[in-house]
């Protein structure tokens, strides 16, 4: 049975604004660490609204728009030492660049196996030569066997 802890009641029925913490990492384009990092460091990330699950794994609910806002605070931050951290890319744009990615590795791997295609009818062109032509040696070698056998039987008969 899984367990559905409240709390922040007010949200009850409003589960639509709702987002859990992973969801929400991906939303804005950070690890979940990041964001269990947040959680742990900053008084001001949102207020936790649901939990949900067995005790041992609870999955943790906040406000979607409060966690977008506090993101975009955290993100946008000035850091000391600027060169040690650049923003996350959003995830649209990192979702983006894995389509690209994709449409580019379907198409070479397409024409990988379009040659593949013509290198197999080849070989099988070849492989239907090579079986004829075994087929002809070995008659031949019937052929060519059983006359032998014939001049040595007729052979062993007149000696």
């Amino acid at each position: 049975m899984e367990a559905v802890t409240w709390l922040r009641p007010e949200y009850i029925g409003r589960e639509d604004e709702l987002i859990t913490l992973a969801d929400g990492a991906r939303l804005v384009g950070v690890s979940r660490s990041a964001v269990s990092n947040w959680a742990k460091r900053h008084a001001n990330f949102p207020r936790l609204a649901l939990l949900t699950g067995p005790l041992s794994k609870r999955v943790k609910y906040v406000v979607r728009e409060e966690l977008l806002t506090f993101a975009r605070i955290q993100l946008n931050k000035t850091r000391k030492d600027p060169g040690s951290h650049k923003p996350r890319r959003p995830a649209v744009e990192l979702r983006a660049g894995e389509v690209q990615h994709f449409t580019q590795q379907v198409n070479r791997l397409t024409e990988l196996v379009d040659r593949h295609k013509q290198t197999l009818a080849g070989a099988e062109a070849r492989l239907r030569t090579a079986r004829q032509r075994l087929r002809t040696a070995r008659t031949q070698l019937t052929t060519e066997l059983a006359a032998v056998h014939k001049y040595s039987a007729t052979e062993k008969s007149t000696t």
